[in-house]
C-alpha cells in the first residue's frame, strides 16, 4: 500500500477534533458553534475511514456507518441553522449567552 500510513490521518484528524473543541468552548455565536460540531463530527469521521482503510479494508461496514454519519451532520447543520434563524428574527442576536432566558 503507497502514501501516507496511519499516523498521518490520525495527527489531522486530531486536530480538527482541537480546533472544534476550541471553537465549541470559545464561540458565543450559535453559527460558529454548529460549525465547530461538524468539524468534530467530521474528525471523528475521518478517523473512522482511516482505521478501516488500515485495519479491515475488506469489510464495507465502516462505509455504511460512514454515510450514516455524513447524513446526521447534515440533518444536524440543517435543523440547527433553521432554529438559530427562527431566534435571530424574534430576538435580534446571535450569541448562545443572551439565550439563556429561553429555558423558562
Amino acid at each position: 500500500m503507497n502514501g501516507p500510513g496511519l499516523v498521518p490521518y490520525l495527527i489531522v484528524s486530531a486536530l480538527l477534533f482541537g480546533i472544534g473543541v476550541t471553537g465549541v468552548l470559545s464561540q458565543r455565536n450559535a453559527l460558529m458553534v454548529l460549525m465547530s460540531i461538524e468539524i468534530l463530527l467530521n474528525a471523528a469521521l475521518l478517523a473512522l475511514v482511516a482505521f478501516w482503510r488500515f485495519v479491515k479494508p475488506d469489510n464495507f461496514d465502516v462505509q455504511v456507518f460512514a454515510i450514516i454519519i455524513f447524513t446526521i451532520a447534515a440533518v444536524e447543520m440543517a435543523a440547527g441553522i433553521g432554529l438559530f434563524l427562527l431566534v435571530f428574527r424574534q430576538r435580534g442576536n446571535a450569541n448562545v449567552d443572551a439565550l439563556k432566558d429561553l429555558k423558562q
